[in-house]
């Protein structure tokens, strides 16, 4: 393989599928089953997943139900939902799990420790972070960015619905061009929304690529873990 140690980011509204909220448990069979494939092909998975198919804090605090960081609170504890539902999909799959959390909750995952992680991973065991990075104002994003250089990641890999990056939203824009690789400079000059700009610049200050692909096409992960071109790397 290509990568020995990588990072996968999902989105909370990935697991919709196409509900309109919650959880599709076909979509937990699906990425399950992608990940045990690169898995059993020996490479060190970590996971981070948002929380926006459940509560997503920003549009809280918009509406006026609650301010800013009670908001990004309540977000956190939805990407611990979703990281338990990931958790008993893998497990199903027959993949080894440890769920750490940036918020302590001894009862349902461990606390965040780098160096309990990394030997978790070196065990080849799947690791899913929950809970952000622990802090309002700092998206899931940046939480992925954060735990990839932690944790000495090769590689940020950030699962969409698109197969990469384009010049505009290719589900608006049907001239929309897309890029195989693109750098951390154009991102920005671009205004690209591909991760924000925390998570982008933390990623460039730490030389850690990211590749933006479908993760919902079937066999996509595996081709990326064997160095196959697919989506867009940013580097």
């Amino acid at each position: 393989m290509k990568f020995k140690r990588v990072l996968l980011k999902l989105s909370g509204e990935s697991l919709q599928g196409d509900q309109q909220y919650g959880i599709d448990p076909k979509m937990l069979e699906q990425y399950a089953s992608e990940v045990k494939e690169a898995v059993n092909l020996g490479v060190e998975v970590a996971v981070v997943i948002g929380g926006g198919n459940i509560f997503r804090g920003l549009k809280g605090a918009q509406g006026g139900v609650v301010d800013r960081a009670t908001g990004d609170y309540m977000g956190m504890l939805a990407t611990m939902i979703n990281a338990m539902a990931l958790q008993g999909a893998f497990e199903k799959h027959g993949m080894t799990t440890r769920l750490l959390s940036a918020i302590k909750m001894e009862q349902i995952s461990e606390p965040f420790i780098r160096r309990r992680a990394m030997r978790h991973l070196e065990k080849g065991r799947v690791v899913i972070f929950g809970a952000g990075t622990g802090n309002p104002y700092f998206t899931t994003d940046t939480a992925a960015s954060l735990r990839a250089v932690e944790i000495e990641a090769d590689l940020v890999i950030k699962g969409t619905r698109v197969d990469g990056i384009y010049s505009a939203d290719p589900e608006k824009d049907p001239t929309a061009v897309k890029f195989n690789e693109i750098s951390y400079k154009d991102v920005y000059s671009m205004g690209l929304e591909v991760m924000d700009l925390t998570a982008i610049t933390l990623c460039q200050e730490n030389n850690l690529p990211i590749v933006v692909f479908d993760m919902n096409k079937p066999g996509n992960f595996r081709k990326l873990m064997e160095g196959q071109a697919v989506g867009t790397l940013v580097k």
